[in-house]
């Protein structure tokens, strides 16, 4: 089975803004590294076939050899970019997607795989648990891909709420934390 992760890190970063920021958030540093850049040197670290970036609202700090979507679309919510990373999916002929988004900061090589071997066409979806509660990243099989919003901002949160049945959860270590607001950063800083 051949797995691509994604890294959604297209949008705008309002609600950072809005609690003073002057920066985008995927481009402050945390730990001393942009925030985008632990997630996506997570997902590199895991190993899969492929790593997609999907960007939109700025220029992001990509390592060479990762492929990055830029969405044209991204204003129209996340799940246009989950879409454009379903279709390289395609055109990749990869069996399963793996989607963590770039402001979370840490989450672990080790919970990008455990996600990843979780997911078959028998068990379609699964998810990274925290202490018991559902987190990122997510894998998506292909049998699902047509059912994945392509308008909106609910992302795969439709898709996992319709098909309960079909979910593994799969616990994690590392931190779903994600950066919104500047509380944020100065708590994980």
């Amino acid at each position: 089975m051949t797995v691509m992760a994604v890294v959604l890190a297209a949008g705008a970063g309002s609600r950072f803004r809005a609690s003073g920021a002057t920066e985008h958030k995927l481009l402050v540093p945390v730990r001393g590294r942009p925030v985008v850049a632990w997630a996506i040197d997570a997902a590199l670290a895991a190993g899969f076939d492929e790593l997609v970036v999907v960007t939109g609202s700025v220029a992001l700090p990509v390592p060479a050899g990762v492929r990055v979507l830029h969405n044209d679309r991204w204003t129209e919510g996340q799940a246009t970019s989950l879409a454009l990373a379903v279709e390289r999916g395609r055109l990749g002929s990869h069996d399963a997607v793996v989607v963590g988004l770039g402001d979370q900061p840490f989450l672990t090589p080790e919970a990008w795989r455990a996600v990843a071997a979780a997911v078959s066409q028998e068990r379609p979806l699964a998810t990274a648990t925290y202490d018991g509660v559902a987190g990122q990243p997510v894998a998506i099989h292909a049998s699902l891909w047509a059912e994945i919003p392509t308008t909106g901002d609910a992302g795969a949160r439709s898709l996992l709420a319709r098909h309960r049945d079909l979910l593994v959860e799969v616990p994690c270590t590392g931190s779903p934390a994600d950066i919104d607001t500047l509380e944020d950063l100065a708590r994980w800083s």
